[in-house]
């Protein structure tokens, strides 16, 4: 396997409404757009920052995960995604070395990305999210 670069570092918050000019207006940096990822029940907002950026999930329910993590944690680092060529391998890998994935099979994320989760317990206490990049989103 092998990590081509820091995709993103998702950023738990309350609204993005609240968020967003923070990261655009204090920051300086260029919101790149916003999405409804429905199947994991969040809306994202991507700044880009060089070649990575920063994402801002925003849950859309109750039930959502982000919702249950804001309860636990509060605002902050709900992950790190590293980008990987082939997603699937990267998977394989993983388990064959003793990794336990919350994720066995990619799954749809936002941007048109394919999505992997590996459980924390795997990976030093950090979510961590495995990435193959799909298409760009224009605000």
């Amino acid at each position: 396997m092998v990590l081509e670069k820091i995709n993103h570092i998702g950023i738990a918050v309350r609204s993005l409404d609240e968020a967003i000019p923070f990261y655009r207006n204090s920051l300086g940096m260029s919101l790149e757009g916003i999405e409804e990822v429905a199947e994991q029940k969040v809306r994202v907002a991507f700044f880009q920052i060089g070649e990575s950026k920063i994402e801002l999930l925003e849950p859309t329910g109750d039930d959502s995960p982000i919702a249950g993590f804001l309860v636990k944690n509060g605002p902050g680092i709900h992950h790190i995604a590293y980008e990987v060529e082939d997603i699937e391998a990267a998977i394989e890998k993983l388990v064959q070395d003793g990794a336990r994935m919350i994720d066995a099979v990619p799954r749809n994320g936002a941007h048109g990305a394919r999505i992997a989760f590996i459980h924390p317990k795997s990976s030093n206490g950090v979510l961590t999210e495995l990435c193959r990049s799909g298409h760009r989103i224009r605000v």
